[in-house]
């Protein structure tokens, strides 16, 4: 089932070409939701956009335009209002048609895109023997989020976690190892570093402190680079351990990605090299091969030059993520390629991007985004740090939201004298915690920075994830108490009569429009908004209109309307990477 404004396009379009002839087949319709009942549920503005081609008044071609326009099936007679606009008003019964169809459908009638892509999202890409801060956690659950919404529609989605798993640091942390444990690369399988970040701030002070040490991790850097048999195993032994305190996280999260670090492309960075010198784009400068950039300037007001190998013959960040790029074009076969990586990088990307066009690599029918997010910051409106100055580690933020969802969750059965078990409790708890951290994140707009809080992301009331949550809850608490089996109410007549039933219909039926928003621009917090008020809608319908105590059919038709509700949000949190729970 295409989506209403889809249906209303459709027809205006058919409209134009009546009234105006062929020429204007390919005109857009230029229609839209209004969300304001004075006017009506979707508005047309295309008399005004066709006034000066036609040479007629805007309210003119707007009555051209009814005259050929055939929506009766869809809307009440369209009206028109103000300078030309054409306002819409959606029938209930066909609002009841619509949700009718949907009963039965596993994805609520959202057909799989008829165009699907090949779509790389390289999202998280913590570095190893790091530990995974608050700043791994917006690209970590914004790119999840995209990746469902894109998976969702169909396309093949390529979860690339893009580690930072190679470099001159690794000399320093090999040489470390091998003077604190001289044994690690005989009993590699059972040794255990313990603490990676306080190994790699100790290795940072020795290397700091004692001159032959930075030669020792120098010589080290060599010998991996070369492919040193055994300064390789200990790079593994690092990469490994790393590796799963990474993925502890990523469970939690319930976060699935396919690691392809900067070492897989090592092999790749000579022939980038060779690539653009024989494309005529590497310039030597001050022994360093490199690409001079379009547009951007030195403080000299030189042309600024893009480092691609370096006068020790080393390579850059930007020479590993050409040939990423090149790899994810040329081999995986993508063709869209989405990083979701700090707004700070934006200039990074913009220069890789431009080389990658004028080396041949990035063509016009291949699409290479930036998605940037802004800073995590704390109550006081700085960066979130912890009351000692330091980066606040992410398992340490989720377990803070946890143990306060818990406790929370304690007040409320204690207040309510309910009884319920360890098991129960701690289920919700993690459940809440991990899931208000999610949505609070989420809901934001990505671009910008917010305000870390867990007293806001944990309340019941307004939009967070406890909030709708409950809303869930709500539903599976009518069919607990009214023994309903949602499932048996396929194909039932529904009826809308009371304007909160309307108002949660036409939202139901918009969901497929915010998805693919939210695949075109790449905004889960559009998401967010769309569920948020699906609860309010929901919860305005459930305090205005009786359910259980009503005659039929009424009563079959509002269960109905609790369950597609209930549905909704599950499917809608779930594209965010939010499990429901049945009760809290």
């Amino acid at each position: 089932m295409s989506s209403i404004l889809k249906q209303l396009q459709q027809q205006f379009s058919l409209a134009l070409v009546a009234a105006f002839g062929e020429e204007f087949a390919s005109t857009d319709p230029l229609l839209a939701p209004t969300n304001n009942p004075k006017f009506g549920d979707y508005q047309a503005n295309l008399a005004m956009s066709l006034a000066k081609p036609l040479k007629q008044k805007p309210r003119d071609i707007a009555t051209q335009l009814i005259e050929a326009l055939d929506v009766s099936d869809l809307c009440f007679p369209p009206e028109i209002a103000g300078p030309g606009f054409i306002n819409l008003r959606l029938k209930p019964e066909f609002l009841q048609s619509q949700l009718q169809q949907i009963q039965g459908s596993d994805r609520l009638g959202i057909a799989p895109t008829p165009h699907p892509e090949t779509v790389v999202v390289d999202f998280s890409s913590p570095n190893i023997a790091k530990e995974m801060h608050v700043g791994h956690l917006r690209s970590t659950i914004i790119g999840d989020a995209i990746a469902r919404v894109l998976e969702f529609q169909g396309h093949d989605v390529r979860r690339l976690n893009h580690v930072g798993d190679w470099g001159t640091q690794f000399g320093m942390l090999i040489a470390y190892l091998k003077e604190v444990y001289p044994n690690a690369l005989t009993q590699a399988d059972a040794l255990d570093i313990g603490d990676l970040v306080s190994f790699y701030k100790q290795a940072k002070i020795r290397f700091d402190d004692d001159s032959q040490f930075q030669e020792q991790a120098r010589n080290n850097v060599v010998k991996l680079q070369s492919g040193d048999a055994e300064t390789r195993q200990a790079w593994k032994l690092l990469c490994d351990q790393s590796r799963r305190e990474f993925q502890k996280i990523y469970d939690r999260l319930d976060v699935d990605l396919n690691e392809r670090g900067e070492s897989f492309y090592n092999d790749h960075l000579p022939q980038v090299v060779q690539d653009l010198k024989d494309g005529g784009l590497l310039v030597e400068d001050q022994g360093a091969q490199c690409v001079f950039l379009e547009g951007y300037q030195n403080k000299e007001g030189k042309p600024q030059p893009l480092i691609i190998q370096k006068s020790n013959g080393g390579y850059n960040y930007a020479t590993t993520d050409l040939a990423a790029l090149r790899y994810r074009i040329q081999e995986d076969g993508a063709t869209r390629i989405i990083y979701v990586v700090d707004a700070g990088q934006g200039t990074h990307f913009a220069q890789v991007f431009q080389v990658a066009q004028r080396a041949g690599w990035l063509p016009e029918n291949v699409e290479a985004v930036h998605v940037p997010f802004g800073l995590v910051q704390g109550e006081d409106g700085k960066k979130l740090k912890t009351r000692a100055g330091e980066t606040v580690r992410l398992k340490d933020l989720l377990d803070e939201a946890v143990n306060r969802a818990r406790m929370d969750l304690q007040t409320r059965i204690e207040a309510e004298e309910r009884s319920e078990t360890p098991e129960f409790i701690e289920q919700v708890a993690e459940g809440v915690g991990i899931s208000s951290v999610k949505y609070a994140d989420l809901s934001q707009n990505r671009t910008s920075n917010y305000v870390f809080s867990y007293d806001k992301m944990l309340s019941l009331q307004g939009n967070t994830a406890p909030y709708l949550l409950y809303a869930y809850v709500r539903v599976q608490g009518i069919s607990r108490k009214g023994e309903i089996d949602f499932e048996e109410l396929s194909n039932c007549q529904l009826i809308l009569s009371q304007e909160t039933e309307l108002a949660l219909a036409k939202h139901l039926l918009s969901l497929s429009e915010i998805l693919d928003e939210v695949a075109q621009e790449l905004l889960p917090n559009r998401l967010c908004q769309y569920l948020f008020e699906l609860s309010q809608k929901f919860n305005q319908f459930y305090d205005q209109c009786p359910v259980l105590q009503v005659e039929e059919p009424l009563r079959t038709s509002r269960l109905v309307l609790c369950d597609l509700s209930a549905r909704t949000l599950k499917l809608g949190l779930s594209l965010l990477g939010i499990t429901v729970l049945e009760r809290m």
